[in-house]
């Protein structure tokens, strides 16, 4: 039994020496990202209106009316048509309150809006617009060299320049 104890232990250490198995995974990623704004214009056209309210105000004449939108073309907004008001009572009290918008002339497709070089240089005449003027890449750049260095160059105005170095190990 002694002589055997001694190959049985000796066949136990063995597969501790046995070599560990281990899945090892190193990435390393470099990236750079470039972008300028583009240029945008976006408009509302508005409609003409026109409201009156008031007491004790009446047309001048059977022949006059309070104004009046008149309409408007296929290219033109409605127009406002002026009357001509009395008052009701004389000497009594009264109150006249009139709002009057004119409308957006409708613009030909293409008209109103001129980009170069991503500036905006004119909108279009409408009631609401809202207009972003676009970026001005100047010296906007992006380099990584063989080695993994990356340099990075600020651009003009709507320019966005993103640089960013991954390491990842993964060990199962």
């Amino acid at each position: 039994m002694k002589k055997v104890l001694p190959i049985i232990m000796l066949l136990m250490t063995g597969a501790a020496f046995a070599p560990a198995k281990a899945d090892l995974v190193h990435k390393l990623t470099t990236s750079t990202m470039l972008s300028v704004d583009a240029a945008a214009t976006s408009g509302t056209r508005i409609g003409s209106t026109y409201s009156v309210s008031g007491n004790n105000i009446k047309v001048a004449s059977e022949n006059d009316h309070f104004a009046k939108l008149t309409a408007g073309t296929a290219t033109a907004a409605a127009t406002l048509d002026v009357g001509a008001y009395d008052m009701n009572t004389s000497g009594s009290a009264f109150s006249f309150t009139e709002s009057w918008i004119q409308g957006d002339a409708v613009n030909a497709i293409g008209a109103g809006v001129d980009v170069t070089s991503g500036v905006v240089a004119d909108m279009p005449a409408y009631g609401e617009v809202t207009t972003y003027s676009g970026g001005v890449a100047g010296t906007l750049a992006g380099t990584i060299t063989s080695a993994g260095v990356m340099t990075i160059t600020a651009g003009g105005a709507g320019t966005d320049a993103t640089g960013q170095f991954v390491s990842e190990l993964t060990i199962n």
